[in-house]
């Protein structure tokens, strides 16, 4: 008999390029995400069926990385049996068809979310539905470096996972549910699609994490989370280095990911977009995650200018999510969202302006 599973997206409210870092974050899951027809098939072969892209299949004894599928949907699969069977969890063939509402490349975590319902119905079909959102959030992180080739923290596996807003330091990994009642408060959070995709841009991110890395090894230490703040900011350090600047970057942000969740808990919408205003300008001077010379593409960077323009003073806009492409994400007084909504998409093309409801 077939079941159904339904894994929502995510939108990053803080923490821009810290989770990789034993930082902290804010995330929200989203009310778009991705659903799977499926069922158990009594073999040792997984077949799916996907909106938009040719159907596939893969045996169960051959898990192993494989370079030519990397940033595939194939090797998300692959990932999650290979870490499921690593864990000592059960594996089987199943058949799946799978509706996906998020496009791909836009910084809403498709590739996350697949990863997490492929878990989903591993433990549901397999295990009993026993795996616990944790445990499925780290083998999609393990898929998603290992088997698709992209260096991401556990941010946005854990949001699908849990399927509910949070706020996670990584130093102690520990996890905090959190209300945020924009409309309750009179606000509307929205992103922008602006046409430029992060698809391909797996290089510009990783570069990311390493000069990060490069800059906490210097303390002798693996990632920036271990590094004291203040002996940092105690060196002289020559800000046209672009890895001391995306330092410069994490120690900042990761400073106001509380604030701006304690912002959310007084429900203090003016507190809540002045720190978004404070985390969007670092990741543009500092984390410089806007624009990529690998491709030159500038949408992204119209779409912060055109909603500063529209914005300043009044409401927040920031990158939204990895950058570089894909989504600006802003926050205004609900009254400003039609105005706001029309103009972007004069910009960047109809219905690309999207209201986003949190779960």
């Amino acid at each position: 008999m077939k079941k159904t599973l339904f894994t929502p997206g995510r939108t990053e409210l803080a923490g821009n390029h810290t989770d990789h870092q034993n930082g902290r974050v804010l995330a929200a899951a989203i009310d778009r995400g991705i659903t799977a027809e499926f069922e158990a098939n009594g073999g040792k072969v997984v077949h799916i069926r996907s909106d938009g892209t040719e159907p596939f299949e893969l045996r169960l004894d051959h898990l192993q990385p494989r370079t030519a599928e990397f940033g595939t949907s194939k090797s998300l699969v692959r990932g999650m049996l290979a870490a499921f069977d690593e864990l000592g969890l059960r594996i089987g063939g199943f058949d799946a068809v799978v509706h996906s509402a998020l496009p791909v490349g836009v910084g809403l975590s498709s590739s996350a979310a697949f990863s997490v319902l492929i878990g989903k119905i591993l433990s549901e079909l397999f295990n009993g539905g026993t795996v616990e959102p944790v445990v499925i959030a780290r083998a999609a992180q393990s898929a998603e470096n290992t088997f698709f080739g992209k260096p991401c923290g556990l941010m946005s596996q854990l949001t699908c996972a849990l399927g509910k807003t949070i706020y996670v330091d990584f130093a102690d990994n520990s996890i905090e549910p959190v209300t945020a009642d924009f409309e309750g408060m009179g606000l509307t959070l929205c992103l922008t699609f602006t046409g430029a995709s992060h698809a391909d841009l797996a290089t510009s991110y990783a570069r990311i994490p390493a000069d990060m890395v490069y800059i906490a090894n210097l303390f002798d230490k693996g990632v920036l989370g271990d590094v004291d703040p203040a002996a940092f900011r105690a060196k002289g350090w020559d800000p046209a280095n672009r890895p001391v600047r995306r330092a410069m970057h994490f120690f900042d942000e990761n400073e106001r990911v509380p604030l701006m969740r304690d912002a959310l808990k007084k429900r203090d919408g003016a507190a809540y977009m002045r720190l978004m205003n404070e985390s969007g300008r670092s990741s543009e001077e500092l984390l410089n995650n806007i624009v990529t010379s690998a491709t030159g593409d500038t949408k992204l960077k119209q779409g912060l200018t055109l909603s500063r323009r529209l914005l300043e003073g009044r409401g927040a806009w920031r990158v939204h999510g990895g950058g570089f492409a894909g989504c600006v994400q802003a926050l205004m007084p609900s009254e400003l969202f039609p105005a706001y909504k029309d103009e972007m998409e004069k910009s960047f093309g109809k219905d690309k302006c999207v209201k986003i409801n949190l779960l």
